[in-house]
């Protein structure tokens, strides 16, 4: 039996389900396997709360119509949560406490009793209040409780032909900036037409626009360093950072790792 196999099998006791899904490949795989045991039984549910990138959400339709799955978008706005807006350290915990009890009272209008999510291993080797906030609501990763690595979720991606495949990690768009410092929709906007700049002019596939109090960090991936090497190229993002709104900006040389900036501002 391959995982894949036990991740739809993990499916076999449950009447209906509701798959809290992103446009990542983590959520992705989850929901082609709830549809495929349960059929219509199964419901994705994708949160528009204004800190999801545009892209992010393009992609998480496209994933149900690749699996077939019926998608509900539920909309609200993180930013009248002022425990998210305030941008502390437990940031990620109000962000997923405030998306579970969104989710319940959709599970509760349906009649279905379980909702799980995409959290797999590799997700809790970092700080990620997050997932205790969904897991203290009772919502289920059946990623983690079966063992699916990170790897091992794009491998059986691949497999099925979803086409997130291969999709870098992503996550919300208030992660860019650094705790402390107060969010708000004018930030999350230039940094998400920062980093759609950066994306379309260098051809990077991994791309962070960190906002450093109004200085933009690039990051790339490791492998995609290179790219910064392209003068011409750099002066047209500069430029064009600088016109949506950025102080200056800066490159980072190390390139993207996920949580770089979870320290508390001064």
């Amino acid at each position: 039996m391959t995982k894949l196999d036990e991740l739809i099998n993990w499916f076999n006791d449950k009447n209906s389900v509701l798959v809290a899904l992103s446009g990542g490949v983590d959520s992705a795989l989850v929901a082609y396997a709830a549809f495929q045991n349960l059929g219509n039984s199964a419901k994705a549910v994708t949160a528009d709360y204004k800190t999801l990138s545009r892209d992010e959400l393009n992609s998480a339709h496209r994933v149900c119509s690749e699996i077939g799955i019926e998608q509900i978008v539920i909309n609200y706005n993180e930013l009248e949560n002022e425990n998210f807006v305030r941008n502390d350290k437990n940031r990620c915990f109000y962000c997923r406490d405030e998306l579970a009890k969104n989710l319940f009272e959709i599970a509760k209008k349906l009649g279905v009793n379980t909702i799980v999510d995409g959290t797999q291993l590799d997700d809790l080797d970092d700080y990620r209040p997050g997932i205790d906030a969904l897991k203290s609501n009772g919502i289920q990763s059946p990623l983690v409780e079966i063992g699916f690595t990170k790897k091992q979720v794009r491998d059986e991606a691949k497999t099925i032909n979803l086409s997130v495949f291969d999709r870098p990690s992503n996550s919300c768009l208030a992660s860019r900036i650094p705790w402390g410092q107060r969010i708000s929709s004018e930030r999350l906007t230039r940094i998400e037409v920062g980093e759609l700049i950066v994306k379309q002019t260098l051809g990077a596939n991994q791309v962070r626009v960190r906002d450093l109090d109004g200085v933009a960090k690039i990051e790339v991936g490791k492998n995609e360093l290179e790219l910064f090497s392209d003068k011409l190229k750099m002066d047209e993002i500069i430029l064009k950072l600088e016109q949506i709104g950025f102080k200056s900006v800066i490159i980072d040389p190390e390139g993207y790792k996920s949580g770089k900036i979870n320290v508390i501002a001064d």
